[in-house]
């Protein structure tokens, strides 16, 4: 009934290094690159539509435009405009980079009041609770699973929303496996990489 699913199917996942519709935007005299998921960056040469563009100021060093790049966006847009967390929920974020922290951030501006935090770098605590996180897990501190261990956090239940934000396979189950079982079978889990 509610229509969601753990499947992002508006933005669907390629493995094949290809688009969509079977092309490359890429190519290395004449023949094709692949790139990972739907846009690479950190390329020398790249053929991408305009709107992927930002133009940065000269005198900006570029270690420093690409603090966080597109990937804060992406995660706090998951939660605004595709998952539209609602308030007083509970969200897990597996992986606390660029991605993972705009989750975190998004989560919380909309209302989340328990926000789990999972990554197995101990350091990055202090930087998701900077974000909004209220709880932290690393799970190379424990024999539990990590929906286990998001269980133990609220009361055998499990989060409303959780978010993979890593890219590691068995992560994307862990998430699936750390929301709650709800009447319609369906979880609210979306993965971005």
């Amino acid at each position: 009934m509610s229509e969601k699913t753990n499947l992002c199917l508006k933005y669907p996942l390629s493995y094949n290094g290809l688009m969509q519709d079977g092309s490359s935007r890429m190519s290395i005299r004449g023949q094709t690159a692949y790139h990972a998921f739907s846009c690479s960056t950190w390329c020398q040469y790249l053929v991408i539509n305009v709107n992927f563009l930002l133009k940065i100021d000269p005198k900006t060093p570029l270690p420093d435009a690409s603090f966080l790049s597109c990937g804060f966006s992406t995660g706090y847009g998951a939660t605004w405009k595709e998952a539209m967390v609602q308030n007083g929920s509970s969200v897990a974020v597996f992986g606390l980079g660029a991605v993972g922290l705009g989750a975190i951030k998004g989560a919380k501006s909309h209302g989340a009041i328990k926000v789990i935090g999972i990554d197995n770098n101990p350091m990055k605590a202090a930087k998701g609770r900077a974000f909004g996180m209220t709880d932290f897990i690393n799970p190379r501190e424990s024999d539990k699973s990590i929906a286990e261990l998001v269980k133990d956090l609220t009361a055998g239940m499990g989060v409303d929303y959780s978010f993979e934000c890593t890219g590691v396979p068995p992560l994307i189950n862990e998430a699936i496996q750390s929301t709650k079982l709800v009447l319609t079978h369906q979880y609210h889990t979306l993965c971005y990489v």
